[in-house]
């Protein structure tokens, strides 16, 4: 790509439910441009509803990009996102100065923001055994492997993310070396602008929105949507909250109620681990959602 100091990524995060697609949809008419999607659980298509994709009407509003391109048993990591980002934004910054991507994984954002280590694939077959050792021993098994074969990355590492856990154990096996001596956590320069922009609610305002959505969803069908999904449950696509939660209830061991009110509790659990890693990025700058001109005015001044 030619540099061009003009060529500018807006970048819009926030929590679930804060009111990112309304937002960034407003924003992409505005400025005459396409999003991209960090979501990283919208990239499936075959979760619709319990990941809050865009409504038809909203995809044809303004050109989306990273939603529905993959099926669940499609293997893809967030590094394979960065290269394949980078790889669109050469193309969208022929035809706009200013491109959009909008989501909540702060990991997915990062790596086209900042990059990720290059760190090695692990072959077919070592995965594959890792994810029977995962399905058939549960978490616990793969927290007791990390500990062992890497105690610094297992004292900092996310536990409850099995996803996470996977990888690293993946790059401990392949390479013989600790996943954490092979994280050097050095930013890579980018030939483009970047600006962040954050939204951000009360937090019992952004609950109260958590809990009416939820409920939206199960009146559209989510309860049917996982059912179909529940051959495919071991998946790591599907370690996701709205779907996870109703799969003890397919399994009789908990009510339908238990399971919605589940989900609840884990969105609203997701959506303050969220904030906590987006509020470490000074370089956001942050917006209630309802600020629809101080946005809109912010967006074409930094457009420029």
């Amino acid at each position: 790509m030619i540099s061009d100091p003009r060529n500018t990524l807006i970048v819009i995060t926030g929590p679930t439910a804060v009111g990112k697609t309304s937002l960034t949809i407003h924003l992409a008419r505005s400025l005459g441009t396409e999003i991209i999607s960090a979501d990283s659980r919208q990239f499936y298509r075959e979760m619709s509803i319990g990941t809050a994709r865009p409504s038809e009407e909203e995809l044809k509003s303004a050109p989306h990009h990273f939603i529905g391109q993959l099926s669940i048993q499609d293997d893809y990591n967030v590094s394979r996102f960065e290269a394949d980002v980078l790889k669109l934004l050469e193309e969208l910054f022929k035809k706009h100065k200013c491109v959009i991507m909008a989501g909540g994984s702060g990991l997915y954002i990062n790596a086209v923001c900042h990059g990720i280590d290059d760190l090695p694939d692990p072959d077919d077959s070592l995965r594959e055994e890792l994810k029977i050792l995962y399905a058939s021993e549960g978490i616990g098994t793969l927290r007791a492997k990390l500990k062992i074969l890497d105690p610094d990355y297992y004292q900092q590492a996310d536990l409850a993310n099995p996803k996470r856990l996977l990888r690293a154990l993946e790059v401990c096996i392949t390479t013989g070396k600790p996943y954490s001596s092979l994280r050097t956590n050095v930013q890579k320069e980018r030939d483009f602008r970047i600006i962040k922009i954050g939204l951000a609610r009360e937090r019992e305002e952004l609950y109260n929105r958590i809990n009416r959505r939820v409920d939206e969803m199960v009146n559209a069908g989510l309860v049917a949507e996982a059912e179909q999904l529940l051959p495919y449950r071991n998946l790591n696509a599907l370690n996701t909250v709205g779907y996870m939660e109703l799969f003890p209830y397919f399994d009789r061991m908990i009510s339908l109620e238990s399971a919605i009110e589940n989900i609840k509790t884990h969105s609203r659990r997701f959506a303050k681990r969220q904030m906590t890693w987006l509020r470490r990025d000074a370089a956001i700058r942050w917006f209630h959602p309802d600020k629809v001109d101080e946005i809109l005015n912010f967006g074409k001044e930094i457009s420029l």
